[in-house]
This record gives structure tokens, C-alpha cells and sequence, in this order.
């Protein structure tokens, strides 16, 4: 299966459609400045040797070229190994909060810089695991799939901002359910829900959606990011977020309500702070849930396929440059079968 490492050159394509619009234009234009000069069959008759199809081959060859210089930018691959595994770890759903209040920064960097590492860190830990990602605030969504590919959770892990979700506000018993929904169907395997979030819970449900998960077999871990004293959320442009009487508002971890939430999902609550114990405490608690065996299909291998499309830009240059846009003199006197 063919692939491409950085697809974002592929937009350059549309530069070859743009090339042939200017290419038929300037045609047209000068079509038009030769009528002037006289009839257009007397013109042909007075030129012999200009071509009118060659102009268009060597365009068409440059054309070509480029495009699959374009192709080879954007670093073609091939697939070679596909294997299919069998393994002895955990499913993890990771649900992360981007409401605007993990913006505050009572956590350095921010409290959503800091679950951005906690994650990252996380999965440097996992080898035989499944991983997944929900991200929430006023609504939830998965933003990966569950999946054993490590890179891809952290390449998805680095686009998640605020603005992925325009309803504002912190559902987490939505961002519990989208969870419950996405494990796969293997039976026998411990099986996780890590919340990173604030506590600021506004649509409430959260302590029922953790229970459904308990009776499911599904351990719910609540990692509390932030100071209970509160931090005001700063909107990047100096100033802080405020509400509609002017004032700062000040964002504050929810402690007691992390703590039920977790209780109540038969996992534990994590303070996270500006050291390293967080990880640690919730590297302990899931080694000890139950690892079943997880089947997962392994894209093992990528060849790089560059070199093929280099060889091929290259003939073409000299297709384009071996053809001449106007009729070869020599070559017209060649008559393979003449009149008698």
C-alpha cells in the first residue's frame, strides 16, 4: 500500500492545472497576434518547420516532471510488512479536558501543556498496551481511535487545543461514555479510563456515567491537574479571562468531585502537580489491572519509494529535452517508403 510521509506537499499539485489555464492563455493570445500578420494556412505554409504539436509534448513532459517531483517530495512509501500480533497488555481510553480554564498555568507549563506531557510520558511507558484518545469540554469526540501505534497517539497528542471544540464548558460524564463506547470487543483484558481534568464539571452526570463504566468492568482514574486555590485563565494576549462583571475569573481544581467521580468508577484520584509522582502513582495502578491478550495488525515496515519517482522525473527532463519544438530538417528528408 502506498503511502505519503509529509501529504501536506501534495497541495502543490494544484499548481498543474494553474500552469495549464496560463499555458492556454498565452496560446490563445498569441494565436490571435498572428492573425494579424495574415491568413493563418498562407502563415503555416511560410513556416514549415514550426511545429504546433511539439510545443504542447514538451509541455506536457515538463508538466509530468513536475508533478512527480512533487509526488517525491512529498516522500512516497511503501507497506512491506503487515503482521498480525497477539498481546498481553491493557486497553487505556485517555479523556483530556481542553475547556479553556487548562489554560491556566498554577501548572507549569499550563495545565494542558502538562497533561500534553503526562500522556506523552504514559505512553513511553506502554509496550504491550492499547491506547486511545477522547478530548472534551462542553461536548466530547475521539480524537484517535484505540490503537497500539504509539507514534500516532503522540503525533495526534501534539494537535489538541481548546479550539477543537467550539462548545465550551466541561462534560465529563460525555467524555466517559464516548470512552466506554470505543474499547474493542476482546474479552479478557484490563481495561482503563484516565480523565485528565480540572473538576470543573458543569453538566453533571459524571458520578452515574462512572458507575456504568464500573459495572462494564472499566477502572476510572481521575488525574486532577491544577491548584485548588484556583488561577486566573489567561486569554494570550496578557490580559485574563473575565466574567460579565469585570472580574477575573479564577478557575480551581475540584478536588472532592474527582475524588467521587473516581470512587465511583472503581479507580483512584491523582493530584497532579509540577513533579513526576502523578506518573509514577498511575504507572503502579495499571500494572495491576488484568492484561489479556489484545490482537492488533502491525504496519511493520515502510520502504522509502523517493528513488523511483527521481528516475522518472529525470527521463522525463530528457524526453523534454531531446524534443525540439521545431521540425528536425535532416530528419525531414528520411522517407521510409517512397513514391515510385
Amino acid at each position: 500500500m502506498l503511502r505519503f510521509e509529509t501529504p501536506i506537499y501534495l497541495w502543490l499539485l494544484l499548481l498543474i492545472p494553474l500552469l495549464i489555464l496560463v499555458r492556454w492563455g498565452v496560446s490563445r493570445r498569441k494565436a490571435r497576434r498572428l492573425k494579424k500578420f495574415g491568413d493563418p494556412v498562407l502563415l503555416r505554409d511560410l513556416m514549415p518547420n514550426v511545429s504546433r504539436f511539439r510545443p504542447v509534448l514538451k509541455f506536457g513532459l515538463l508538466l509530468g516532471a513536475l508533478g512527480v517531483l512533487i509526488l517525491m517530495l512529498a516522500r512516497p512509501q511503501m507497506g512491506t510488512g503487515i503482521s498480525h500480533e497477539r498481546r498481553n497488555g491493557i486497553e487505556a481510553i485517555i479523556c483530556m479536558d481542553i475547556s479553556n480554564s487548562m489554560k491556566a498555568e498554577d501548572v507549569q507549563p499550563s495545565r494542558l501543556d502538562k497533561s500534553k506531557m503526562l500522556v506523552e510520558n504514559l505512553t513511553d511507558h506502554f509496550t504491550n498496551d492499547k491506547i486511545g484518545l477522547v478530548v472534551f469540554a462542553g461536548d466530547a469526540f475521539v480524537q484517535l481511535p484505540i490503537t497500539s501505534d504509539y507514534v500516532s497517539a503522540k503525533m495526534f497528542l501534539q494537535n489538541i487545543e481548546p479550539s477543537l471544540i467550539a462548545t465550551q464548558g466541561t462534560d465529563m460524564a460525555r467524555a466517559i461514555n464516548v470512552a466506554m463506547h470505543s474499547f474493542t470487543q476482546q474479552e479478557k483484558v484490563g481495561r482503563a479510563i484516565i480523565v485528565i481534568t480540572d473538576g470543573e464539571d458543569h453538566e453533571g452526570g459524571a458520578l452515574e456515567a462512572a458507575q456504568e463504566a464500573k459495572k462494564k468492568g472499566i477502572n476510572v482514574f481521575i488525574l486532577g491537574i491544577g491548584d485548588p486555590k484556583g488561577a486566573p485563565i489567561p486569554l494570550g494576549n496578557g490580559d485574563f479571562m473575565k466574567d460579565a462583571s469585570g472580574q477575573t475569573v479564577m478557575s480551581a481544581l475540584n478536588e472532592q468531585m474527582c475524588r467521587d467521580v473516581a470512587k465511583a468508577g472503581s479507580g483512584t484520584y491523582i493530584h497532579v502537580d509540577n513533579t513526576s509522582d502523578a506518573q509514577e502513582e498511575l504507572n503502579d495502578y495499571l500494572t495491576k489491572l488484568q492484561k489479556g491478550e489484545t490482537s492488533s495488525v502491525i504496519y511493520t515496515e515502510y520502504n522509502e519509494q523517493f528513488q523511483a519517482f527521481g528516475i522518472l522525473a529525470i527521463l522525463l527532463l530528457i524526453a523534454e529535452i531531446c524534443v525540439m519544438e521545431a521540425r528536425n530538417p535532416v530528419m525531414k528528408r528520411i522517407r521510409l517508403f517512397k513514391k515510385k
